[in-house]
């Protein structure tokens, strides 16, 4: 009789509250979202850390009606796509970066399929999304992002997530301060392709012999590859930093 009451109606719908928030967080947020991660792999393992968090979820604090019940499922969900917005935001300072810088190596038409996204983006971008993917990876983000649904769950309660105005703010600041810190990543470069693109054309003026096309834009390529080799790690320490200051803002959740 004991093990009759985990099949009450307040644990089962418990249960798959716990489930979609898992399962929204694991569609939303980097290194989990990665497109090469079958769907039935990310479904089964919602469904196993539901199981494991089980015992720590709180008492159902919602009644338990359909039309409760649909709202919590959708505030389950909500929670799980702006926390994965928060994230990818401070992720994609580097594929904006990326994209600028392969558009001053001339390498905007050298796309391919990136595989954290599913989305054609140039070379460069793609990667720097890699590198920065392995970032994550040390930083032991796929950990935090358990840590936070052990955390969520004491504090915002199974259906409870209302969306505030200052998450709003934060979201704009965000998505501001993504094109800011993408543009500093990438100026090194962009201002070494300025300088060259001066220092050719006045090449040009006093030597006409002088075709850019087949000297000009191979010495720009070179520069700019021994530029980005050179920042390289201050790059990765950037898009580090933007990460766990995204992570700490979701306190703000709380």
């Amino acid at each position: 009789m004991e093990f009759m009451k985990i099949f009450h109606d307040a644990n089962v719908i418990g249960f798959l509250l716990l489930f979609f928030r898992f399962a929204a967080l694991f569609i939303a947020v980097p290194i989990f979202s990665h497109k090469n991660i079958p769907m039935q792999i990310k479904a089964a393992m919602a469904f196993f850390f539901t199981i494991v968090f089980y015992s720590s979820m709180p008492p159902l604090e919602i009644e338990i009606t359909l039309p409760t019940i649909v709202l919590a499922v959708l505030s389950e969900f909500m929670l799980g796509l702006v926390v994965g917005i928060v994230l990818l935001l401070a992720y994609h300072v580097i594929t904006f970066a990326g994209g600028i810088i392969s558009f001053m190596m001339g390498f905007s038409m050298a796309s391919a399929i990136d595989p954290q996204s599913g989305v054609s983006m140039p070379i460069i971008s793609q990667f720097l999304s890699l590198m920065g993917l392995m970032v994550l990876l040390s930083l032991d983000l796929h950990h935090w992002v358990l840590l936070f649904v052990d955390r969520s769950l004491k504090v915002v309660p199974l259906g409870g997530f209302m969306l505030s105005e200052d998450l709003f703010h934060y979201i704009i600041h965000a998505a501001s301060n993504m094109f800011l810190v993408g543009f500093m990543i990438a100026f090194p470069i962009v201002a070494l392709s300025w300088l060259a693109d001066v220092i050719f054309g006045m090449l040009m003026k006093t030597m006409p012999q002088f075709n850019l096309l087949v000297i000009g834009f191979p010495i720009k390529i070179m520069v700019s590859f021994v530029v980005l080799i050179a920042t390289f790690a201050s790059t990765m320490l950037i898009v580090k930093t933007q990460m766990v200051e995204a992570f700490n803002a979701l306190v703000m959740f709380f």
